[in-house]
């Protein structure tokens, strides 16, 4: 396989991603998910983007990697996390999405060291995610040692976490 790390960077979403955030978080979205009729479309995802730029306060980050042309191809976006039901747990990477074209290059890998390098500069050692349980990109959370979070009735809802994230950290991929 080619090396094409040096063609993509990862950096800080700002304001001005608001409109290339929304139309990525759109498609990204309907790759993973399929397109549903009344799915989240533009408009819904630029003011979603907009009103959490509005409150940039440090509590939360996304992170974007471009391409050699500085086009948007992913992004992750993540927050402090604290619930009784999962008290393991202190971040959340709530979102993590890559265009489907930019699969198996080793840049799924990249970004969620970044998110959480991220993280870890916020004192958070640990993640969580929750996902869908038919998500076909669930291999690659179990690859990257996360483990599946059962219900209380055992069954599997697409939870999944990572009770220390420095081994992601330190893959030296970041």
């Amino acid at each position: 396989m080619t090396d094409h790390a040096g063609a993509f960077t990862i950096r800080a979403a700002t304001i001005e991603d608001g409109h290339a955030l929304a139309e990525l978080h759109v498609k990204t979205f309907n790759e993973t998910h399929g397109t549903w009729p009344s799915g989240p479309n533009y408009e819904i995802r630029k003011w979603q983007w907009d009103e959490l730029f509005k409150t940039a306060d440090g509590t939360w980050f996304c992170l974007v990697i471009t391409n050699r042309e500085g086009a948007l191809i992913g992004f992750a976006k993540g927050q402090p996390y604290s619930h009784p039901d999962h008290p393991f747990f202190s971040g959340e990477l709530n979102k993590i999405y890559l265009l489907k074209q930019y699969h198996r290059l080793g840049l799924g890998k990249r970004l969620l060291a970044a998110a959480a390098k991220r993280f870890i500069s916020m004192g958070i050692e640990s993640m969580l995610l929750f996902g869908d349980a038919q998500n076909p990109s669930n291999h690659f959370y179990e690859a990257m040692g996360a483990e599946k979070l059962f219900a209380k009735n055992g069954e599997f809802h697409g939870g999944y976490g990572w009770r220390d994230i420095k081994p992601i950290a330190d893959l030296g991929i970041g």
